[in-house]
């Protein structure tokens, strides 16, 4: 003969004791209209849309938190040409090639090449360099004057 269990088994409560989804006292004896389900999968669909945008700009934020040696480095070289590309804009380079791409390189290329050949004639070049960093210079203090006013 066996002993009673000192607990019994926990109960559920039985079918009229369901989920309310499954519980047709909850439903009113009838199945869920379509509308209701359209709005609960439009609303569903609504949170995954903020929970996306929301774990975006988490991800953001850990590669702006980022301080890897190989991440801090990529990002001061990416901050560096932006900055050279911004200096092709302020000359005026873009309006002025119509943003044709390879003419700035060619034209890049080409003074690579004069300061290349200029090595050999010091003074030269000096002077060239001198002149660009004065004229350059202007350019700046006229923009900083500019933004002031």
């Amino acid at each position: 003969m066996s002993s009673p269990r000192s607990s019994p088994r926990p109960s559920r409560g039985g079918p009229s004791e369901a989920r309310p989804s499954f519980n047709k006292a909850a439903s009113g004896g009838r199945k869920p209209r379509l509308t209701t389900l359209l709005r609960e999968l439009e609303a569903t669909t609504a949170q995954l849309q903020r929970l996306t945008v929301l774990r975006n700009r988490v991800d953001a934020a850990c590669a702006r938190a980022d301080t890897r040696d190989w991440a801090r480095e990529r990002r001061e070289r990416t901050r560096h040409l932006i900055e050279l590309g911004g200096l092709v804009q302020k000359a005026g380079l873009v309006e002025l090639l119509e943003d044709d791409r390879a003419t700035l390189l060619g034209a890049f290329l080409e003074l690579a090449d004069r300061l290349q050949q200029d090595e050999r004639q010091d003074e030269s070049r000096t002077e060239l360099l001198a002149r660009w960093r004065h004229r350059g210079l202007r350019t700046f203090d006229a923009d900083t004057t500019t933004m002031v006013e």
